[in-house]
């Protein structure tokens, strides 16, 4: 995996920088101010030292986060709680994928992935139910994961099938005084709309995945913008690039170093007036060289947020 250089980074800022001075005057007074906070950050839950976590986040420099956790029982409520109060962190959402096998291809994952999947839909609605509850003990207002490869034909017997599934699971989530979050990716954009307005609930959004997008050759965010409309609730700022391999997705890479042009995308997302929270997702690297990635980006991302 290429790393992101600090000569790449400095290309990089000034590349966005003159991308947000240099643009004709027409197109900076179309361009709102950004109120929605600083970047925040996409993070794993250490659930047997859940202090840690916490204390990775400060570190970098962040307030606020999105937690993936793979255990989400009540046990898990007071460690969480206490970290929340002690680090002054803003936990944004609370993701899972919940039990059972996600094979990220274009194959196995059609039947595996998300709530799409008939042999591991119980078990993940059952799941989704005890992370809502979590949330609810720890004041968090979202719940995220992937629906997976949602059927492009609503005709299709399981589409039906999904819809009911997250009915059970938005509706859940309503009486816990949340919003359920659709993590962009396998479904294409006018899929994933169509499912929100047939599951019919009003606390629906979208985690919108820049770089998933591209990877599952799904459209372009900058494009998916003006169908995901009102219901992006959650920017993770993320970049990849296009499938070669039909049997492969796309590879993440760096942010800035893929097809998300994110200079674009981020003047498109504040002429649409959102102002949630926008965090980096970073999987694809490790250790030291995740810290690098995801605090580059940070000053990448701001560059253009604050332009």
């Amino acid at each position: 995996m290429k790393s992101l250089s600090r000569r790449n980074f400095i290309c990089l800022s000034a590349a966005a920088t003159a991308a947000a001075t240099l643009m004709p005057s027409k197109t900076v007074k179309a361009t709102a101010p950004y109120r929605g906070g600083d970047v925040g950050i996409y993070i794993s839950l250490n659930t047997q030292n859940v202090e840690e976590t916490f204390k990775k986040i400060t570190k970098l420099g962040f307030t606020s986060c999105e937690i993936y956790t793979s255990k989400y029982s009540m046990d898990l409520a007071k460690p969480l709680n206490d970290a929340i109060n002690k680090y002054n962190v803003k936990v944004l959402a609370l993701f899972t994928l919940g039990p059972g096998n996600n094979t990220w291809d274009f194959y196995e994952g059609q039947n595996n992935i998300g709530l799409v999947s008939r042999e591991y839909r119980e078990a993940r609605i059952n799941a989704l139910f005890q992370l809502s509850d979590l949330a609810g003990a720890c004041g968090v207002k979202m719940v995220e994961t992937h629906v997976g490869y949602i059927p492009e034909n609503p005709n299709d017997p399981n589409y039906g099938e999904t819809v009911e599934a997250l009915k059970k699971v938005v509706g859940y989530c309503k009486k816990n005084n949340q919003i359920f979050l659709y993590h962009a990716g396998q479904e294409s954009p006018t899929t994933t709309l169509r499912t929100i307005l047939d599951v019919g609930y009003d606390n629906q959004g979208i985690g919108m995945d820049t770089a998933n997008l591209i990877m599952y050759d799904r459209g372009h965010p900058a494009n998916a913008l003006e169908v995901y409309g009102k219901y992006i609730k959650l920017v993770n700022a993320k970049d990849g690039i296009y499938p070669v391999d039909p049997k492969k997705l796309g590879r993440e890479v760096p942010l800035g170093q893929g097809k998300v042009n994110f200079p674009v995308f981020i003047k498109k997302l504040k002429e649409s007036g959102y102002e949630g929270p926008v965090i980096i997702e970073r999987e694809a690297s490790r250790g030291e060289q995740w810290e690098k990635d995801v605090t580059q980006s940070r000053e990448f991302l701001r560059i253009l947020l604050n332009s």
